[in-house]
């Protein structure tokens, strides 16, 4: 039988990971969806707006309209993970653990310029995941990325090899102020989905060496993330 060589750092990465639910009320969801169908040509709009069904509001007039990953880098509750997953002012965000606990969250900072953001949550003794030195990650490195695929699969796991350094991509790190260079990238080859993002991407030393944060569409195998070592500045800040 196959050794698995990563079952030693999935068993101690996964109670650090996180995954974070995004909700709005839906008073400010209708505005946002009013003002979007207004944005289309006259002929794609639709006479009103769409309702809502029911059983998407929750007893305190919220709505889920999505989901990221994150992962605790202090005790005291601080998570780490992609500015684009949290990056709605008027949304309200909460964390659910590896145990489904869940926790509300406060936005402590947003990167302006890189896709970094960080939260925190009211607790102590979270388990942590520890940083490495992302200037020393080499082509061909083995890795493991792990996060809350499509919003419905958490602690998704998938390996792959680090397949390129220092790359740039246009992307859209904050939907709302459109597309933007992203540089100095690690690109891999491991499956990275949306809900993934902020989500760790490992090495075998079982240390954060970046935050997953973009695939490119129609393409196989192409993944980027930030590297940690630019988070790092975020954190101490």
């Amino acid at each position: 039988m196959r050794e698995n060589i990563w079952g030693e750092t999935i068993r101690k990465s996964t109670p650090a990971i996180v995954t974070i639910v995004i909700s709005k009320n839906i008073k400010a969801l209708k505005k946002d969806m009013s003002a979007e169908l207004m944005a289309l040509p006259s002929y794609a709009r639709p006479k009103e707006v769409p309702d809502i069904p029911p059983e998407a509001i929750d007893s305190h007039g919220m709505v889920k309209i999505g989901s990221g990953s994150g992962f605790f880098v202090d005790p005291s509750g601080i998570i780490l993970t992609n500015k684009h997953v949290i990056a709605d002012a008027d949304a309200e965000y909460a964390v659910i653990m590896d145990d489904d606990t869940h926790y509300a969250a406060t936005v402590l900072a947003r990167d302006p310029i890189d896709d970094v953001a960080i939260l925190k949550i009211d607790i102590t003794g979270a388990p942590v995941l520890p940083l490495g030195d992302s200037d020393t990650v080499a082509l061909g490195e083995p890795v493991l990325a792990i996060g809350n695929a499509l919003g419905l699969f958490k602690n998704t796991v998938s390996s792959g090899i680090v397949s390129g350094l220092s790359r740039s991509i246009q992307a859209a790190p904050d939907p709302k102020a459109g597309i933007a260079e992203m540089r100095g990238l690690i690109q891999t080859d491991t499956a990275i989905n949306p809900g993934n993002s902020g989500g760790p991407l490992l090495n075998s030393a079982c240390k954060v060496i970046g935050i997953n944060a973009a695939i490119v569409f129609g393409a196989q195998n192409l993944s980027f993330s930030i590297p940690i070592n630019t988070a790092k500045r975020d954190i101490e800040d």
